[in-house]
């Protein structure tokens, strides 16, 4: 298996950069947290976001701090990271605004 370590072609904005202006987060609803390895963050991890019913919506590559966002629409969500320090799930009910998570991975 090829671990890709080149993410510059990946269409997601930088990870870390702060919300746009543009962005209404009374009207928005965003996902967004830090993955964690015990009490590292870990930079490089895919996050994976999948619907209720488990099929996958979207993919981001944590920024060097393991920070992540997506921009979905309010319900529940699972959050899947995978990472050369181990992988983890997380579920979530988000709503309109910054619903922030916390991914912890484990070997």
């Amino acid at each position: 298996m090829k671990i890709m370590t080149d993410i510059s072609g990946c269409g997601a904005p930088e990870q870390s950069a702060p919300l746009p202006a543009s962005v209404n987060v009374e009207k928005e609803t965003v996902i967004s947290g830090v993955v964690r390895a015990g009490d590292q963050p870990v930079s490089g991890a895919y996050v994976r976001l999948l619907d209720a019913s488990g099929e996958f919506t979207a993919e981001v590559v944590t920024s060097a701090a393991g920070q992540f966002r997506f921009f979905a629409a309010p319900g529940s969500w699972t959050l899947r990271a995978l990472s050369r320090a181990g992988n983890g799930d997380a579920t979530v009910d988000a709503g309109r605004g910054i619903t922030e998570v916390a991914l912890s991975v484990a070997a």
